[in-house]
């Protein structure tokens, strides 16, 4: 077992009884999970989405998250995070680096979790997505597991997370141009905000 992967599991146990105290959590759709390396996608609106994100996925899945750079100047912070095995990313350029370690660990078997949005959108279609998260499904060609965190999160109130079914990007041989890409990620956007259990209850 991996250095990382053992750290991972003690930070684990440690958040699952601090969110148990904060907060309740639901989890539906765990059986959509899949075995084998996938790309986690979800929306974000907290710095607790990372740590949701863990919860729902299982103890036995390590999520490498792709975390943004600013994180690393915290010196305690910068250590925890490395040492969890998260993937640096600086935001609102094209990071060449991110996209290589993101892609050597699904290659490699493992899970990723990246927010496409970018940044915390408190409110829907506040931040639009951008198509980093199907380009790197798409090379790397695994599967995108849709995860829906609710925005608001009062504590101690029950937080209901919903996983969606697993998805691929289809493989074409021609380049894909900027705005195909961009239809893409609005789609992969749409199918995280229709797992929206309030959404669904509205539309019954």
């Amino acid at each position: 077992m991996k250095s990382s992967y053992r750290f991972y599991k003690g930070c684990y146990r440690i958040a699952r009884v601090m969110l148990s105290v904060l907060y309740g959590l639901s989890v539906k759709g765990r059986e959509n999970i899949p075995h084998g390396a996938f790309l986690v996608c979800a929306n974000h609106s907290s710095t607790l989405d990372p740590i949701f994100i863990a919860m729902a996925c299982g103890i036995e899945n390590h999520m490498h998250i792709i975390a943004k750079a600013e994180l690393y100047r915290v010196p305690v912070l910068s250590a925890i995070v490395q040492k969890l095995g998260a993937i640096r990313v600086d935001r609102g350029i094209m990071d060449m680096n991110t996209i290589k370690e993101t892609l050597s660990y699904l290659k490699s078997g493992e899970k990723v979790a990246i927010f496409p949005e970018g940044t915390r959108n408190p409110e829907k279609n506040v931040v639009s997505a951008k198509s980093g998260a199907v380009k790197i499904a798409e090379r790397a060609d695994v599967p995108i597991v849709p995860i829906y965190i609710p925005r608001k999160k009062p504590l101690f109130r029950k937080v209901h997370l919903v996983i969606g079914e697993v998805y691929a990007i289809e493989t074409i041989n021609a380049r894909r141009s900027p705005n195909e890409y961009k239809l893409l990620v609005d789609a992969l956007m749409d199918k995280i905000e229709a797992l929206n259990p309030e959404l669904c209850a509205n539309n019954l």
